[in-house]
Order: structure tokens, then C-alpha cells, then sequence
């Protein structure tokens, strides 16, 4: 059995895509998950699952949502490893969690960006602003707050020709908590 997160991208924002996290945690043990819970309401769940691999999990959950409501949701799914990963990697070493946990954004990429697109976007960032991207993820410091920036999660997709979800440091930390606990 394989303990994961699935990160949902877009609900409970502005009105949009209302997913009440009780009924999605219902939906989800309906459909055979196990162990489900959420944290907060953007859509953060952990569960376990016996499925052949995260994909099938990912493609059961963005149906079971897409059936019952009607609409879509881009889903990552990712192992506690790869989350654990994603913290160590955090290339700004200087950021106190308490203090600044909420300007620093984790941009879970649904693939790999070309060099020259990370390029391109780099001439989008405030000047006290930083980005970095390891692999899959796109960290982001904006130390004036997430709200105003430039290099929101629509913007980056749009850029990167790829779907995104992003969380704070504080949520990905607290979520790397959950799932090792």
C-alpha cells in the first residue's frame, strides 16, 4: 500500500470550482482510497491507495472529481519522498519559516521546462524577487507577498506551456509533517 499527496489545482479560489473538502474526502474513500484526509481548502489530500502507481491514482481522482461535479482538476500526485525532496531542495537557505513561510511558493510543475523558457520568465520578476527551478519544481521568493507578483500560477503555466499548482512553504512543510506522521 502507497501512502500519497495529491495536490488539486485551482479549487475553492475566488468562488471557482467550490470543492467542500469533507464531501472530496468522501468521494475518495468511495473510490476505494484509504486512510484520506485533507488539509485546508485548496486541496491538499493524503491517503493510501493500492493502485499500480501515482498516475493511476492521479487519473482515478481527476475522474471520481470530474464525474461527481462536473468540472476538471489538474492533480499531482507525490510520494512522501518526492515531497521531502522538493523541501530539500529549497535553494533560499536564509527564509525563516515563521516570518516568511508565506513568501516563498513551491510551483509543482507537471513537467520539466526548457532552460530558455525559465530564462524568459526570469525578466518578469520584481527586483527583489528570485526564482529558481529544480527539475519539477519552481521555487518562488517574493518577498512582497504572492499577491503581487507578476509570476502567479496561471502566469507560469502560461509561460511554461504546462499545468501547476502552488503551495506556500508553510503548507508544504506543514503537508511533509502529515505525511510522516
Amino acid at each position: 500500500m502507497a501512502k500519497c499527496i495529491a495536490l488539486l489545482r485551482g479549487i475553492n479560489v475566488a468562488g471557482q470550482k467550490k470543492i467542500k473538502m469533507a464531501d472530496l474526502q468522501r468521494l475518495l474513500l468511495e473510490a476505494g482510497f484509504l486512510e484520506v484526509s485533507t488539509y485546508i481548502q485548496s486541496g491538499n489530500v493524503i491517503f493510501s491507495h493500492h493502485l499500480p502507481d501515482k498516475d493511476a491514482a492521479r487519473n482515478l481522482i481527476e475522474q471520481k472529481i470530474a464525474d461527481a461535479y462536473g468540472f476538471n482538476v489538474a492533480v499531482q500526485v507525490f510520494s512522501p519522498e518526492a515531497l521531502e525532496q522538493a523541501l530539500a531542495n529549497m535553494p533560499f537557505e536564509h527564509i525563516s519559516l515563521a516570518e516568511e513561510g508565506t513568501r516563498v511558493m513551491f510551483t509543482f510543475l507537471s513537467k520539466q521546462p526548457e532552460g530558455e523558457d525559465i530564462e524568459a520568465v526570469q525578466v518578469y520578476l520584481a527586483e527583489s524577487e528570485s526564482l529558481k527551478v529544480n527539475k519539477q519544481v519552481a521555487y518562488l521568493y517574493c518577498p512582497n507577498g504572492y499577491g503581487k507578483t507578476k509570476l502567479s500560477n496561471a502566469f507560469l503555466e502560461k509561460k511554461l506551456s504546462l499545468t501547476a499548482t502552488s503551495r506556500n512553504l508553510k503548507t508544504v512543510v506543514k503537508l511533509n509533517e502529515l505525511l510522516r506522521g
